[in-house]
């Protein structure tokens, strides 16, 4: 379906300027690394005196002030929304990936440049969902970096959702929560590929598709999402939508096409990754050991959006994670904090907190 829209829209200018297509598909076992490293480049939360070290099987590097002779006059950003970036080796061969632009380009910049994050070399570019506190730094980031990319830069996400506009809060009084801006993708020239399906990620991870609803979590926190194209070419095109939900309008979010990005470490399993979890994280890890074949779990880690949800939801959450048997999980962004004690008392020893600017290195 990917294919053949793609082309249908390139035909009636819908997709204007971007190349549309499906991603790699994964097919068998996915590609085992020697090891991944995730940077933390915008979270909620930036806990300054964090400690350094090994923690349940994973490395964890805070981010510190240089050494200088005068005070610092930047410090790493925080803000509701998540970007991450990542580094897997697999023999000599090291792919840089980045998920997610957070909430806004201020941020983003700031810390990529303080993090010492080169967008040159970046392999890929990964978006998990349609949501503005995960791409609303994106036009800001190509502006500043688009001329610095590789041409052609893949960028991957979850299928033609991510371009329908977006309105949260109650529907009374709805607030808009933004827009993917096509015009942008188009002018940095990236290569947008649809991962509706289980995809290779430049080669070293993948990204489950779309996820099935196979627990007892429901969508979370639902926005509304608009389709069509508006007079201004932005939108999302009916053709190109599951046929449930072509009739246009205005629908409750299901975030069917909100997908995970995992990699599988040789000696140590999946780490798997979620920017918001909306479809359920637990429904994401079962994903996740689907497509690859693989049951060992070594790291979850994401936002989880738990927040807005009962304390009993967060401790069913907990304990059907620790069924899974992690070696370490970490909380990010909308987690919650209810969540994060509930997962302390099911996964004890093995929940590690995330910071802005945090390094967790996973293998060896």
């Amino acid at each position: 379906m990917a294919a053949a829209g793609a082309g249908m829209g390139l035909a009636n200018g819908v997709f204007t300027g971007i190349d549309v297509d499906e991603a790699p598909p994964l097919r068998g076992a996915p590609p085992e690394v020697d090891r991944v490293s995730v940077t933390v480049i915008t979270d909620s939360y930036f806990h300054f005196f964090e400690p350094s070290g090994t923690f349940a099987g994973a490395g964890v590097q805070r981010w510190q002030q240089p050494s200088t002779s005068e005070p610092p006059r930047r410090m790493p950003l925080n803000e509701w929304g998540l970007s991450l970036y990542l580094e897997s080796a697999s023999g000599g061969e090291t792919r840089r990936v980045l998920i997610d632009f957070g909430y806004t380009p201020e941020t983003i910049n700031n810390n990529v440049d303080m993090f010492g994050v080169d967008p040159a070399q970046l392999d890929a570019m990964v978006l998990s969902h349609g949501h503005y506190d995960h791409f609303g730094g994106m036009v800001g980031f190509l502006k500043q970096h688009r001329h610095k990319l590789k041409p052609d830069l893949p960028f991957y996400l979850g299928g033609e959702e991510c371009f329908c506009a977006r309105e949260s809060g109650p529907a009374n009084a709805p607030r808009n929560f933004g827009i993917l801006d096509r015009r942008a993708i188009a002018e940095a020239k990236l290569r947008v590929l649809f991962g509706e399906k289980p995809s290779l990620v430049a080669g070293h991870g993948f990204t489950t598709g779309w996820i099935a609803q196979t627990s007892f979590e429901r969508p979370a926190q639902p926005s509304r999402m608009k389709v069509g194209i508006g007079p201004d070419g932005m939108g999302c095109d009916p053709a190109r939508l599951p046929q449930d939900k072509r009739r246009g309008g205005l629908l409750v979010d299901d975030f069917l096409h909100e997908h995970a990005t995992c990699f599988h470490v040789k000696g140590k399993g999946l780490v798997v990754m979620t920017s918001c979890g909306h479809r359920g994280i637990v429904n994401t890890v079962q994903a996740a050991i689907e497509v690859s074949g693989i049951s060992k779990v070594h790291a979850i880690l994401g936002g989880f959006h738990l927040m807005p949800l009962s304390a009993d939801y967060a401790h069913d959450t907990a304990r059907a994670l620790a069924k899974f048997e992690p070696d370490c999980l970490i909380p990010m962004h909308c987690s919650g904090e209810t969540f994060i004690e509930a997962a302390k008392q099911a996964l004890p020893g093995k929940v590690l907190r995330s910071s802005t600017g945090t390094r967790f290195t996973f293998g060896a």
